[in-house]
């Protein structure tokens, strides 16, 4: 701030000192116009009187500036002639006396006899739910020795052994395609009705399986073949109804014209 203050009050000095000089030199050469150099003199005059002014309003500035400011005290002024109230200090002491009992206490009842030997021995039905499959590995295998006597021209074997696959693994993956080939063999060794009795157990035990639409529209080949035209073409309407726009319904509709 003072290297501010110090720079308006040279600025000022400066004019005041050129102002007059630019009016005498104007006014020298023309007596006619006294009266207008009496007012640029009276101008003048209250020009330094005004400096004056500045230049003290400066020096207090300055002043105040260099002069070190005061900490401002937070502590809020008590109003005259007020009194402040004292507190009251209230100790407030502990109870002594003992807290209630409660009675935690809980009988002890045996359970009887028929109850314990029902918890202790589950059911039939438990240990059936229980039990699980077959080694996977060797289920594996046995699928897979099954597909490979169908490959290979033992279609009896291949028969037998995918038949043994699903009957003892219900839950496998794939005991619906166990089935589905086994069916598929049973049709190359024209026995349609054994044929027939595996593709409706593959609907029957496994109906969200994968070979669902293969297995309906094999048995309704079965049906054709067995002379029981009706119930191929409520097979084939049914796949119809039941997956439309894939290939196996497009099959169906061709061969459900073709029977009517």
């Amino acid at each position: 701030m003072p290297f501010s203050l110090e720079r308006q009050r040279t600025t000022i000095r400066r004019f005041l000192v050129i102002a007059p000089l630019f009016a005498l030199a104007g006014c020298a050469t023309d007596a006619a116009r006294k009266a207008e150099l009496d007012d640029v003199r009276e101008q003048m005059r209250q020009m330094r009187a005004s400096q004056e002014r500045l230049e003290h309003r400066l020096d207090r500035v300055e002043a105040g500036a260099a002069a070190p400011r005061r900490p401002v005290d937070s502590t809020p002024a008590s109003s005259p002639g007020r009194s402040v109230p004292e507190l009251t200090v209230i100790k407030l002491k502990p109870r002594t006396d003992a807290a209630p009992r409660i009675d935690t206490s809980v009988p002890v009842v045996e359970p009887a006899a028929d109850e314990v030997q029902s918890v202790a021995r589950p059911s039939d039905r438990a240990e059936a739910a229980e039990t699980p499959d077959a080694d996977p590995l060797q289920s594996d295998a046995e699928f897979e020795q099954g597909i490979q006597a169908l490959r290979t021209g033992n279609v009896q074997g291949g028969v037998t052994r995918l038949l043994n696959f699903a009957s003892h693994n219900p839950r496998h993956p794939k005991a619906d395609n166990a089935l589905y080939f086994a069916g598929m063999g049973l049709i190359g060794l024209d026995e349609f009705e054994t044929a027939a009795k595996t593709f409706e157990r593959l609907l029957a035990e496994h109906p969200a399986g994968d070979a669902i639409q293969d297995a309906m529209m094999r048995l309704a080949e079965c049906r054709t073949k067995l002379n029981q035209m009706e119930d191929a073409k409520v097979l084939y309407a049914r796949v119809v109804s039941s997956f439309p726009g894939t290939a196996a319904a497009s099959q169906a509709e061709q061969r459900l014209a073709s029977l009517k």
